[in-house]
């Protein structure tokens, strides 16, 4: 792949001038910064897991009162919530009752670690499985994903809920084709409607249709005339564009109104059920890569109070998605991944809360291959280090592409043609796989 930067050329703009006299703004994903060529696509060959749902809990959550409680810790260390048991005899904190009693689906890693305590450097770490570097803008893993697979069913093949949640979540020196479609609305909110999925007013099929053949006969007198490698990337993006908006099939995956009222209470009428029931939808639909986020909890204050507040919708819409997914059989083709971008200290803060804490902390999976009622790893006595089996957010990013059947190894070409390694140094954990 080669990347040439964001120069437009006469028949870009002429492109874009087209695509408004639509009224479509597509601004947030059907935009190209720079020019792709030589994309590769392939079929899931060996794949444990066919589509990833990355739910991630943005400001650091404390492993102490979720999936790693410490009981036999000093008061200042453990907190003042209680451990419970689940299905499988592992403890998990009060906080998280339903999925204690699917323990025996899910995989908890308990001893994952890196050295950024900064926020930006640790969502860096967790979705790019590289360290930052100030010499190169390293994709997502929902983009390489896109790269390799591109789209399917019409649908973008990475998308996020309810928008793109950090600038490490993107394309980095991969082709902006490769970045993710945002809904730019929350599925919780009354009137939900995704943006720029609809013809504007006045627009009918058939004038949509006839102004893209007026749009492609522009488009092939420039191609007849210009061979570089960014008009024939630039086509591929507008036909996934159009693919999708006159895709009736494709624009229903984003109807959340179609679910049954009894689904939907299910996962739960707020913020973390409705966004994974979408994620569940979008999965379903043939969408790759989904990438929501949920809540706050940079919480160095009042952790208490703060994780019984955020826990219990994020405890039943993640149980609800998991029952879901298992009843219809689509469990074990898609792998749910639970992270954050560290985790919280071992001792409590004079604010009765939680500081930032990278040494370790922990990571939920289930379905797309992962072996269910795991817990691999473990942390020492107050929760402040790896006791066995350390795991970086290079071995954690190798896990789920070997899962999606992608060598973490293969080498992408960044701009100047360098080859850039997809992971370095990263190893799949064995552990994990059913």
């Amino acid at each position: 792949m080669k990347c040439d930067g964001n120069q437009m050329s006469r028949r870009t703009m002429l492109t874009v001038g087209a695509v408004g006299g639509l009224g479509l703004t597509l601004s947030d994903f059907f935009r190209m910064k720079s020019a792709q060529a030589d994309q590769k696509h392939y079929d899931f060959v060996q794949a444990k897991a066919q589509s990833i749902i990355h739910i991630y809990l943005p400001g650091g959550m404390a492993h102490q009162e979720s999936f790693d409680p410490k009981p036999y810790a000093p008061i200042e260390y453990r907190g003042e919530l209680n451990p419970i048991k689940t299905n499988t005899g592992e403890q998990f904190c009060e906080t998280l009752p339903q999925l204690s009693q699917l323990a025996d689906k899910i995989a908890v890693i308990r001893s994952m670690t890196h050295g950024e305590a900064a926020h930006e450097r640790g969502t860096h770490n967790m979705f790019t499985g590289y360290r930052p570097s100030p010499a190169l803008n390293y994709p997502s893993m929902g983009s390489v994903v896109s790269h390799e697979y591109g789209p399917r069913n019409n649908l973008p093949p990475y998308v996020c809920i309810p928008s793109v949640p950090n600038e490490f979540a993107s394309n980095g020196y991969l082709s902006s084709s490769f970045a993710p479609f945002s809904l730019g609305a929350d599925p919780a909110s009354a009137g939900f409607k995704v943006q720029d999925l609809s013809l504007p007013e006045k627009v009918t099929e058939e004038r949509f249709t006839r102004r893209r053949s007026a749009l492609d006969a522009v488009n092939d007198y420039f191609t007849k005339r210009d061979k570089s490698d960014n008009i024939g990337a630039m086509n591929t993006f507008y036909e996934r564009a159009y693919s999708l908006i006159s895709s009736k099939q494709a624009r229903e995956a984003f109807n959340i109104e179609a679910e049954s009222a009894a689904v939907r209470d299910e996962y739960g009428r707020n913020t973390a059920g409705q966004r994974l029931l979408m994620a569940r939808r979008l999965v379903g639909a043939g969408a790759r890569f989904v990438t929501l986020t949920y809540g706050g909890w940079d919480m160095h204050a009042q952790i208490t109070r703060g994780m019984k507040n955020a826990l219990p919708s994020l405890d039943q819409g993640l149980s609800a998605l998991i029952k879901d997914l298992d009843r219809s059989g689509q469990l074990s083709s898609t792998l749910i991944m639970v992270s954050s971008e560290f985790g919280r200290t071992p001792k409590i803060n004079k604010d009765a809360g939680r500081d930032h804490w990278p040494k370790v902390f922990s990571v939920m999976l289930a379905g797309g291959g992962i072996k269910g009622g795991t817990i691999y790893g473990t942390s020492n006595a107050t929760a402040s280090e790896p006791e066995t089996d350390a795991v970086g957010p290079e071995d954690l990013a190798t896990t789920i592409y070997h899962q999606l059947g992608i060598v973490a190894d293969k080498e992408l070409m960044s701009p100047g043609d360098r080859p850039i390694e997809i992971v370095d140094g990263g190893k799949v954990i064995k552990g994990l796989l059913a």
